[in-house]
């Protein structure tokens, strides 16, 4: 069950390739890189499944509620 709206996944995307784009022109290095690296890895996988298991553990969803 998807748990993630569109301008969630948007920014969640727009923040890895900003992350991607520093790593790339060496602005950000060493081990605060990598593990920038990997949770923009995170953020894409989240982002392209719409679906956020921290969300779920705390109730939390940005999907807009479908009207009946």
């Amino acid at each position: 069950k998807k748990n993630m709206g569109n301008i969630d996944r948007g920014v969640r995307i727009l923040i890895a390739l900003v992350v991607t784009v520093l790593f790339v022109t060496n602005v950000i290095s060493g081990v605060l890189a990598y593990v920038l690296l990997g949770l923009s890895g995170v953020f894409v996988l989240t982002s392209l499944l719409g679906f956020c298991p921290l969300y779920t553990i705390f109730g939390f969803s940005t999907c807009p509620v479908k009207k009946a």
